[in-house]
């Protein structure tokens, strides 16, 4: 975007459906120097393969067992062969490592962000 915002209404936001994950395992993807591969539990939704772009900076360790924020009903796409069934969400540092979004306490893999 550039310097003018462009704002959404409340009902086009309404329809992104924010989700907390917790990170069950997390691999690096073969081939792929900042590909990850995350599973992640979304409560009564399933488990979901997220393919996330942060090894540059993270170790896939890093992930396991975080709650994550997760845009949870993004339209399935395929990354280097696998298919990415939702979206973690981290902050843009600039120049620095990006900033995961998660939780300050325990809340239930699930559980709706509003």
């Amino acid at each position: 975007m550039s310097g003018e915002t462009q704002y959404i209404t409340y009902e086009e936001f309404m329809k992104v459906d924010l989700r907390v994950g917790r990170v069950i395992s997390a691999e690096r993807v073969k081939g792929s120097k900042k590909l990850l591969r995350l599973v992640v539990d979304l409560g009564e939704l399933g488990q979901r393969q997220i393919i996330a772009g942060l090894g540059k900076w993270y170790e896939p360790e890093y992930f396991v067992g975080k709650n994550i924020v997760v845009v949870a009903n993004l339209q399935p796409k395929r990354i280097f062969g696998l298919e990415s069934q939702g979206m973690l969400l981290a902050a843009d540092v600039p120049g620095g490592v990006p900033v995961l979004l998660t939780t300050d306490k325990p809340v239930e893999p699930g559980a709706r962000i509003r």
